[in-house]
């Protein structure tokens, strides 16, 4: 037992001391070789999934941004589209108001010339009146108020003091009126009579009202008389309630006593002139 023991120390010395054989050499350089390509692989591996990890983060990021995009990209599309319909109702709205002021101008272009013409033919009764009555007269006083011609005639040239009967003097200034109205049968004149106020009582005559009524139909049967169509004549009496001055001195109840002729348009026929115009601005 102990010589097989010894010669088996002997066998195992033996190749220990011979070294590795070429094969395990071999084997162990390759193994090494592999490990070293195994340790690169590996690092490469990890340098792969961190910069997937990346990629991957930098996607999601992205996919957001895209749907954000689109979100936003569909909400300027609805702006975008209600913007459309709001600058088409609002041009439509603009032009509608510019078609209303033009057809407005239009209106008061047209108003204006009906104006104007009853403006024209005013002052032309004026300078009539004026050359043919004569302004210098202090009993007559012509002016123009509104468009309106008045003619203002003291009653101390139409009637004698507590009279209703029209002067013969006062008949030739009447003709000349009358000459005037005729003259413009589209117009009418009222007769409008005033008084002072001291109250005044005669016959069938109860006051100032009556008074001054009367002194209108007087100057109207007269301007009748002198070819002036009745129907343009208008009779009135304002007895002392509209005077010029105070009533506190015979001076001032000499002025307010007057008897005042109003030229003017006939209202019906003005009227009907507007509603013309207005007719062919619509197109009936």
């Amino acid at each position: 037992m102990k010589k097989i023991f010894v010669l088996g120390l002997i066998s195992l010395l033996t190749i220990t001391s011979c070294g590795p054989s070429k094969e395990l050499l071999a084997a162990q350089k390759e193994l090494k070789t592999t490990q070293d390509l195994l340790n690169t692989a590996t690092v490469k591996l990890n340098s792969c999934l961190s910069d997937k990890a990346v990629a991957d983060a930098s996607l999601d990021a992205l996919k957001e941004q895209l749907v954000d995009l689109r979100k936003t990209n569909d909400a300027l599309f609805s702006s975008t589209k209600e913007m459309t319909v709001l600058t088409t109702k609002g041009a439509e709205n603009l032009e509608k108001t510019l078609e209303s002021l033009q057809e407005r101008d239009l209106k008061i272009s047209r108003l204006q010339d009906a104006v104007n013409k009853k403006d024209s033919v005013t002052l032309a009764i004026v300078s009539s009146l004026k050359k043919s009555v004569g302004i210098d007269d202090p009993d007559i006083e012509i002016n123009v108020e509104k468009g309106v011609v008045f003619i203002s005639i003291s009653d101390k040239l139409l009637f004698k003091s507590g009279s209703y009967v029209v002067t013969e003097k006062a008949k030739v200034v009447l003709g000349k009126v009358a000459k005037v109205i005729n003259d413009k049968p589209d117009f009418e004149a009222m007769i409008e009579g005033h008084t002072d106020s001291r109250s005044y009582a005669s016959g069938v005559l109860l006051d100032n009202w009556d008074l001054s009524v009367k002194r209108s139909t007087s100057v109207i049967r007269e301007l009748q008389k002198m070819g002036v169509n009745p129907s343009q004549l208008i009779a009135a009496g304002r007895s002392s309630y509209v005077p010029l001055v105070e009533n506190d001195n015979a001076m001032n109840r000499a002025k307010n006593r007057r008897t005042r002729v109003v030229v003017m348009p006939k209202i019906d026929q003005f009227y009907n002139m507007i509603e013309e115009e207005m007719k062919q601005l619509s197109g009936e």
